[in-house]
């Protein structure tokens, strides 16, 4: 067995059942491996660009709870994924992602490899050093005696609490080197349960409390977490609100106690005890809310990655969050007072009643991305029909995930409709021409809407906002804020097979979604082009 063999029975013994991929000439023997017995090994799914790769495994992961593989180029393929490596590192999002190295540079007896490796992919400490910051644990691999142990550990730490993706980087001289045998079996750990009598504390805080609300903004990455999230609500007869940027469907949009996405604090004027669910900014500053009890359940709680959080947090649980739901619903007394919940008004404007639309006319079982700044509250506030595990933020601090991360849905449930929503901006991030690439590679249409306000409205607002009187507002001059000229986004879809088509009208808009779906369930790629106001 060699060692390419090593890694690909290592990943699949754990697990992993899909390898997303844009490699370089360092995995030629992976490549080898896999013309000998692929159907032994994870599914290997291979992209044109290693953003469109990690992404595609975000977007997999996210779809399916499952731990996904990602195999990239050495040193500049690592750092394509680093963007994206940090979202799965702050979201939680297990992977293992791998990249080649080369340590012996053809000095006999080291197998020949090319002239690169020496004058243009060689730095010092290798990808392990460069990808550090962005992953939960990093490794050169520098014995390839502990080849097949260093893949299922890399496995078994990016499945443990807190989750997220771990690195390896194993050297092409170890992936041709014959491997003695295999690592001993061994299993994924389980996310550890919340403490009992941390759980009963929160029980009795929230038994007592007259006015509980529930926060949430990522509890529905488990879809069965939303049906226990509703199990406690009605239990405590409270409202749950989700906050400025959910990344999940955390809480049915239709439920008589779901009180919206809110912005301003005025959800928790009346509110005596506030239950945090997985909730990273539940109110803007940290320290505006005092003098109420706060309660906070998650994963890992406290997010030691952030600089600062400052919140108030009278008890902390720290844990697997479903179970801990089912259990407080279950020991919680239903308190019979109604309760009437106000939901935030939907402001009207061109893109509420683009997402009304869409809303209206999302398929059974639809997924919707979404990669829009500026656009995304009236968007989510409007995406009521939405199921658990129908939604998925894309933008996590850094634009250009948003195809990917689509595409990896669309990998993960082939039968079900996956729409993207991005703004003309985020679409310039994105490698559009790899990752659209993949989708007619693989099959995986998609229905992508640009949300085209031919600039980049948030760049504009930021200078308004410090510079009220300023020279750009008065002149009305924002530098870097437009897109121009306009370029025909169509064509793009177009080139890779698919139907793409313009929309200049709100009123256009049903007829053209109508005609995008039933091009991706012909199986081809579709782009709508929407205009909106030009920045």
């Amino acid at each position: 067995m060699t060692g390419a063999e090593a890694v690909l029975r290592g990943l699949r013994a754990m697990g992993v059942e899909c390898i997303f991929a844009s490699p370089g000439s360092d995995w030629a023997p992976l490549w080898e491996a896999l013309a000998k017995d692929s159907a032994a090994f994870p599914a290997y799914v291979s992209s044109r660009h290693e953003e469109t790769a990690i992404a595609m495994a975000l977007g997999y992961a996210k779809a399916t709870g499952k731990l996904p593989a990602v195999v990239v180029h050495t040193t500049v393929g690592a750092l394509h994924t680093t963007m994206i490596a940090r979202a799965a590192l702050h979201e939680r999002i297990p992977m293992v992602i791998l990249a080649g190295e080369v340590v012996g540079f053809a000095e006999p007896p080291s197998p020949q490899v090319g002239r690169q490796w020496l004058r243009l992919l060689t730095d010092l400490g290798g990808p392990a050093r460069l990808m550090e910051p962005c992953v939960k644990w990093s490794f050169g691999l520098n014995n390839p005696a502990i080849l097949p142990q260093t893949i299922q550990r890399a496995c078994q730490l990016a499945a443990s609490a807190p989750r997220g993706p771990v690195f390896v980087s194993v050297p092409t001289e170890y992936l041709l080197a014959e491997m003695s045998g295999e690592a001993p079996p061994s299993a994924l750990p389980a996310l550890p349960a919340v403490n009992d009598s941390t759980l009963e504390k929160i029980q009795e805080v929230l038994s007592a409390a007259k006015n509980p609300v529930i926060i949430t903004e990522e509890a529905g990455r488990d879809p069965a977490a939303v049906e226990a999230l509703v199990a406690l609500a009605e239990a405590l007869n409270a409202p749950v609100f989700e906050t400025w940027q959910p990344c999940y469907l955390n809480f049915p949009r239709r439920h008589p106690l779901y009180g919206g996405i809110i912005t301003e604090n005025e959800a928790f004027n009346h509110a005596d005890v506030v239950l945090l669910v997985e909730s990273v900014l539940p109110w803007h500053p940290p320290g505006s809310i005092v003098d109420k009890k706060v309660l906070v359940l998650g994963e890992d709680p406290l997010h030691p990655r952030l600089p600062f959080w400052g919140f108030r947090a009278d008890v902390v649980a720290a844990g697997e969050v479903t179970g801990a739901l089912r259990r407080l619903a279950k020991g919680l007394a239903k308190k019979s007072s109604s309760r009437e919940i106000k939901k935030p008004k939907i402001p009207e404007g061109p893109t509420a009643e683009v997402a009304r639309i869409l809303n209206e006319e999302l398929p059974a079982g639809a997924i919707v991305v979404n990669e829009t700044i500026t656009h995304r509250l009236d968007l989510l506030r409007s995406l009521d029909r939405l199921e658990p595990g129908g939604f998925f933020e894309a933008s996590y601090g850094g634009l250009g995930v948003g195809i990917g991360l689509a595409l990896g849905a669309k990998y993960a449930h082939p039968d079900r409709p996956v729409i993207l929503a991005i703004g003309d901006g985020a679409f310039h991030y994105n490698p559009v021409v790899a990752s659209f690439g993949a989708a007619q590679e693989h099959r995986l249409p998609l229905l992508v809407l640009v949300f085209n306000n031919a600039g980049y409205l948030s760049q504009k607002l930021d200078v308004g906002m410090y510079y009220p009187q300023g020279e750009a507002v008065r002149k009305k001059s924002f530098v870097g804020a437009s897109i121009g000229p306009a370029p025909d986004y169509t064509l793009l879809a177009r080139a890779y097979g698919g139907h793409g088509e313009r929309v200049e009208k709100p009123a256009e808009l049903r007829a053209a979604l109508k005609r995008g779906l039933a091009a991706v369930a012909k199986g081809q790629l579709a782009l709508l082009d929407i205009i909106f106001p030009p920045v």
